[in-house]
């Protein structure tokens, strides 16, 4: 029963380091860009767009496929960026062990 009791208690301090860096990645932010940072995105730790500029001269009417590919590369690495400092995080505070539907 102790076993139990000491269980539970180290469950529940995990729990709260848990809630304490949720709340902390929630307003970290993680920025990514592309050429040559013409266009740049920021996100936050629970992956949500917080910002997108784009460099005026990047932009050509006539090459709109050119734009959309910068934007798709500057959004994939800062949610990357993200989920790999979420990730990093996560890890310290369950020991490496995997929780599915934490983050």
């Amino acid at each position: 029963m102790a076993n139990f009791n000491g269980l539970m208690k180290q469950a529940q301090q995990m729990q709260a380091k848990m809630g304490a860096l949720q709340k902390e990645l929630a307003v970290k932010e993680f920025e990514g860009s592309a050429g040559g940072g013409a266009v740049k995105v920021v996100v936050n730790g629970k992956q949500e767009l917080l910002s997108l500029s784009i460099d005026k001269e990047c932009v050509n009417p006539d090459d709109v496929e050119m734009l959309e590919e910068l934007v798709k590369t500057a959004v994939s690495q800062a949610y990357k960026t993200s989920l790999d400092s979420v990730s990093n995080a996560m890890s310290k505070v369950t020991g490496g062990l995997n929780i599915p539907g934490m983050f």
